[in-house]
């Protein structure tokens, strides 16, 4: 049986949207967290995202490679839950369009590799709701975005959810990798 990670980058102000956008760290992109978020992935092969994520990480990653993350991502198993995208082009994508919840459970049920979504929206929500996270991977960046709308931050009002720390990794650069479990 498979499990379900998440794996979220945000801020000491619970920022997690455009964090292409923040500041950048002193001690700039990290090797630790690169081997971190591959090491991750590895252990997957099948990413899970919303509309929103796919939109940004289509065009960034299929036009990569050469490097073991990049590699790794292209090849593999990718589920879209959208009922606006049709025709995705990145190879090897499928889109969930209705019974999310079930159709999660279908594919964490079945043999293989894990799964990993990337972000915390409406989709993350959703799972989170009905309790189908086996691990949030939070990457806390030490900084401040500022004011930022309710849909640019990890909490939102919904249901309430409680974790246990499970290992947390700090790197040179400040981020905490802190992974819970519920």
């Amino acid at each position: 049986m498979r499990q379900l990670f998440n794996s979220t980058y945000v801020t000491l102000d619970g920022v997690i949207e455009g964090p292409h956008l923040w500041p950048a760290l002193k001690g700039g992109t990290s090797d630790e967290g690169e081997a971190i978020q591959t090491e991750l992935l590895q252990k997957c092969d099948i990413v899970l995202m919303g509309r929103r994520t796919y939109d940004v990480f289509a065009p960034a990653w299929s036009s990569r490679s050469g490097d073991p993350y990049s590699d790794r991502i292209n090849t593999m198993r990718k589920v879209v839950v959208s009922t606006t995208l049709t025709d995705p082009e990145w190879n090897n994508t499928e889109v969930i369009a209705s019974d999310v919840v079930d159709r999660v459970r279908d594919l964490k049920a079945q043999d293989g590799g894990h799964i990993v979504q990337y972000g915390f929206g409406d989709v993350s929500r959703l799972l989170l709701e009905h309790g189908l996270f086996d691990q949030l991977h939070l990457w806390i960046h030490p900084q401040l975005v500022g004011p930022s709308d309710d849909n640019d931050l990890l909490y939102r009002p919904g249901s309430a959810a409680a974790f246990d720390l499970v290992d947390s990794r700090v790197l040179s650069n400040g981020i905490v990798v802190a992974t819970y479990a519920p």
